[in-house]
Parts: C-alpha cells; structure tokens; sequence
C-alpha cells in the first residue's frame, strides 16, 4: 500500500498533465492557506470585537514579528524542500532522509535562538515596529507570548514544507487546519472569558501553531510519508547543510525584506494616525486571502519544477510554468474585483469605527491591484529555489523589495502623501512580472538547449 502511493506522488509529479498538476498540488494548499487566512483574521476579528481600535493596530504592528520567524522557517523549509524534491527527482533517497532530518534538527535550534534574541531586546524591538504611547503596551504584550511560542510557529511552517517537498500534499494542510480550529477555539475564550484581550490572542495563536505541528509529526511517526526523520543523521553533514542554507537563504530574505517593508510602510502609515494602521491592518489582512492563493500555487508548483529541473525535463517545466501563471492570474482577478465591490462591508466586519472603514476601503481598493501580478513573481522565485538556483531568486527578491518597492514607497508617500504611498506596490509587482517570467523561461530554455549539446 506504501509502495502504491509513492508511486501515485511520483507520477504526480512527473508525468500528470502539467494544467492538473499544477491545480493537484496547489489547490489543496490554497485550501490550507485559506484556513490560515482565518488564523490571521481570526485574532483581529475578535480584537475588533473588543471595540479597541488601538489594539487592533497592536496586532497590525506585531506582524513583523510573526514574518521573521515565517522567514527564518522558510530558509530551513524551503531549502531542505528544494534539495528533498531533486534528490526524490534523481532517485537518490538516502539523501533525501538526511536532508529531512537535517531540517528538523536546524528548525528546532533556529527557534530557541529567536526566542531567546527576541525577549532579550523586546522593548526595542516594539519600538522599532512603529508602536506609539497609545500601542506600545498591547503590542509588547502580544509579541512577548508570540517569541515564546516561536518552536511551535517555526516548527508548524517548517514540517508543513519537508511533507509538501515529497508530494504530501493533503498531509501538509491537516497541520494548518487542526492549528486554525484550535486557534478559532480559544481566542474568545481568553480573550473575552479568561478577560486576556490582546494577550489572549497570542497565546491562542501559540496553542494553535503547537498543535498543528503536532499533526505533521503525526504523519512522520505513523509512517504514512515516503520519508521519515532518522536519528543517525541527526547530526547534520556538511555538504547537506551547504545545501540547505544555499537555496534557503535568499527564500529567507525574501521575507525578512518583506517584513523591513512592512515596518516601513507602517512607520509611514503612523505619520496619518493610528487608526490609519489600524484600518492598512485590517485591509492587509483581508488582501492575504489573496497571497495565500498565489502562494498555495507557488508553493504546489516547487515539488513539481524541483523534481522535474532534477530529472531534466524541460518542456514539462516550460509546460507547468505557462500553466501556472495562467491559472494563479485568472484566480487573482476574480477576487480582485470581489474587493473592488465589497471593501467597505469586508472591514466593517471587523471594526465599527467609520474612520477605520472609509481608510481601510481605500487601501484595500488601492493594494489590490497587486493581484495579477505578484503570483507569477512568486511562481518564478519559488522555482528557482526549487531547481537549487539561489541567485536567481536572490535577484528577484532584491529587485522586488529593496532596490523597487522600499525606494518607490519612500518617494511616493513624501510626493503624493497617502495615496502615493498606497501605489508603491502595485507598481513593483507590475514591473517585476514581466521580469520574473522572462528570466526564469531564458534559464529553462537554456538549460534545454545545453543538455542537447554534445559534450567533449
């Protein structure tokens, strides 16, 4: 039975359609990422509810936080990925269960080390995040419990990646989903029942991080993956580890100059009031139902562009690229002009504040307009990791964030105040589209064209 469905994941990835694999291995991640959706709009729906506008902007402030420990997770998850997903492609599964372990044991030393580097500067940290007399106090509170939790943050995004690296894709969504009704369970309870409000939203989200990283280590101690962690390679080898942080550190900086963007454009947003962040973080709440789409496809596509690169075959890669990039853009625009018609009601289900509502609506008409674009970026950077291409991704992520959208938020929010601000992003994800693309189609052909090339 075993032997069955590793068979089943393997045509999968190597021979199904490349339209149905790409909706095979990207819709039930998306379907995952929406209960994730949930898990971000669960703790503002019920700090709304608290009629605090100011500890709406707390949460909004702290989520930096959550995007470093994503990012650090990510280089762990994605280069362990990466490396699994070509050496399953060249038949090579001795090293593949090393990677995995390897994975397991750096997740574990990466968190004790955030958690103890965060607590250590926390009053700086909040101070750095933008936070002001009216938010400094809830937005310690929620980021002091939340770098506690970080094995069980880290440790939940992590494992979820190592089983979606070998096909796993069903058994990577059960962490997310388990983690989200958890989560949904106990924020009213502490939040309004135990009297914790802010605090009690964190700890939530810790509770419900630790069991959905419970479920995936189900899944590897029930035998149920084609790989398991083994306690010989517990110590990771060198070449592996090389690997491993190779591929893993340009996904990481990705998200770290993602969430420096984030602290700046919130920085910014303070400069308008505090209830402008509250009101950008409802509404960038709400435009994640629409990254995780883009990312759940980006995500389903990198086992199949990481298997294929390793087996060298390259019109299936062409073939799962134009694929893709169809379906997350005709995807994006559907829910684009969903936001385009329903903003005002989608954040007045989260505040009753009218302030709130009329700014939070005009950001969200503004930011959606990143959504035909930013999938196919994404698409391109994930491949690129998975075929253990690192300065491509690199390129792409420094292009994106540092050299494109930080410059342009800076410049238009001092020319055009708000409303300047707001238009940074959509500009960059326009412009870095058609780069992405380019760039990652150039790479496969040539590569194409030089396994031809007889060798001397």
């Amino acid at each position: 039975m075993s032997q069955k469905i590793s068979d089943k994941r393997i045509y999968t990835l190597s021979e199904e359609k490349p339209a149905k694999a790409v909706v095979k291995m990207g819709v039930p991640l998306i379907a995952g990422m929406f209960i994730m959706v949930l898990y971000n709009l669960v703790d503002t729906y019920f700090i709304g509810l608290t009629k605090d506008d100011y500890q709406l902007a707390a949460v909004n402030l702290a989520y930096p936080v959550m995007m470093v420990m994503v990012a650090l997770s990510n280089m762990v998850g994605t280069g362990a990925s990466s490396l699994i997903a070509r050496c399953l492609g060249a038949d090579d599964k001795d090293k593949a269960a090393r990677t995995l372990t390897a994975g397991f044991t750096l997740t574990v030393l990466n968190s004790l080390i955030t958690a103890a580097a965060g607590l250590l500067f926390l009053h700086r940290i909040v101070k750095g995040l933008g936070a002001g007399d009216n938010t400094f106090v809830y937005t310690e509170q929620y980021v002091r419990i939340i770098l506690i939790g970080s094995i069980f943050t880290m440790g939940n995004y992590s494992f979820g990646q190592f089983l979606r690296s070998e096909g796993s894709v069903n058994h990577s969504i059960v962490g997310m989903v388990v983690g989200t009704i958890v989560n949904m369970i106990l924020d009213p309870i502490f939040i309004f029942t135990l009297g914790m409000q802010i605090r009690g939203a964190a700890l939530a989200t810790v509770i419900g991080n630790a069991a959905g990283m419970g479920a995936s280590l189900l899944f590897y101690l029930s035998g149920k993956t084609m790989l398991r962690p083994c306690g010989r390679y517990l110590i990771p080898c060198s070449d592996v580890l090389g690997e491993i942080y190779r591929v893993g550190l340009p996904a990481s900086l990705e998200t770290l100059l993602s969430s420096a963007a984030y602290v700046v454009n919130n920085n910014l947003a303070v400069n308008y009031g505090e209830l402008t962040v509250a009101a950008m973080g409802v509404a960038q709440k709400l435009l994640s139902l629409g990254n995780y789409i883009y990312q759940g496809f980006a995500a389903g596509t990198q086992p199949l562009m990481g298997y294929n690169y390793g087996a060298k075959n390259y019109p299936r890669m062409k073939a799962i690229l134009r694929c893709g990039v169809c379906i997350v853009t005709c995807t994006e625009l559907a829910l684009m002009l969903i936001y385009g018609i329903f903003a005002p009601q989608l954040i007045g289900q989260f505040t009753e504040s009218a302030k709130v509502i009329a700014t939070g609506a005009r950001v969200l008409r503004r930011l959606m307009f990143i959504l035909p674009f930013v999938g196919s970026v994404s698409m391109c950077r994930m491949s690129f990791q998975a075929m253990g291409k690192p300065v491509y991704a690199f390129f792409i992520t420094l292009m994106r964030q540092l050299f494109l959208y930080i410059p342009l938020l800076l410049i238009l929010n001092r020319l055009f105040g708000l409303s300047g601000m707001l238009t940074a992003q959509p500009v960059t994800e326009a412009l870095m589209m058609t780069a992405s693309i380019t760039l990652l189609y150039s790479f496969i052909t040539r590569a194409e064209f030089d396994s031809t090339v007889p060798q001397k």
